[in-house]
């Protein structure tokens, strides 16, 4: 008996993994980058570090909500209307639909007799849902959904910004900087590795390519905060 060889694909945690990965990431660059430039000025007080911490927290993940309830709305204002659109079309003009159905299918290679032939059992079975897919680029099953989008994003958000305020919470003054840019860079370093290992890619390229970049980000706002604590 011939066994069935099951096939990994990772195209499929696409969506999902951006929104996770960019949501985390965004969470603790920013907010280490807001607390190293800060205490690099030496301007504020413990109280007022935690206190721009949590601002920057709250802040931040509303932003990341609110940005992204906009973005994917009008994402599924244009499906929405592209479905309308094909609706209508299908009510006025099935042969001309089914044919245009076919003639996607022998761009792909298919035969015409067959590809009509396809075209009219898919279309018996679900019209819409044939040229949403196979037309337009759209799973009905996975269309844009704003309040999930902003809910994912701000909750990975804050779930990436916590790691910046634990290690304010836990650094001396003294040596607040060096242990916020280690330990983000760190933690980024394991996210990017494991991003990369969930989408089926090497782990190192992932990691490397985040930490380089947070390095100099952070780098960034070290020397603005120290500028503008030697000029006040």
């Amino acid at each position: 008996m011939r066994r069935h060889l099951f096939e990994r694909h990772y195209v499929n945690r696409a969506t999902w993994l951006r929104a996770a990965v960019l949501g985390a990431n965004d969470g603790i660059i920013s907010l280490a980058s807001l607390l190293v430039g800060v205490a690099a000025s030496r301007a504020a007080s413990d109280r007022q570090m935690l206190i721009t911490g949590i601002a920057g927290l709250a802040a931040g993940a509303m932003s990341m909500g609110v940005g992204e309830f906009v973005s994917v709305s009008s994402q599924a204002d244009s499906e929405r209307s592209d479905l309308e659109r094909e609706r209508r079309e299908l009510e006025s003009n099935e042969p001309a639909e089914r044919a245009e159905l076919a003639g996607i299918y022998i761009q792909r290679g298919l035969s015409p007799p067959l590809a009509r032939e396809v075209a009219a059992q898919l279309m018996a079975h679900d019209a819409l849902e044939a040229h949403a897919r196979d037309e337009l680029g759209l799973a009905t099953g996975q269309l844009a959904r704003p309040l999930t989008a902003a809910g994912a994003s701000a909750a990975s958000f804050t779930a990436g910004a916590l790691w910046p305020l634990l290690l304010l919470w836990l650094s001396p003054a003294a040596i607040l900087v060096p242990v916020m840019v280690v330990g983000s860079l760190i933690s980024l370093s394991i996210l990017g590795a494991a991003a990369a290992r969930a989408g089926g890619a090497p782990p190192l390229p992932g990691a490397l390519r985040i930490t380089l970049w947070s390095a100099l980000a952070l780098g960034v706002t070290i020397a603005i905060g120290s500028a503008i604590g030697v000029v006040t």
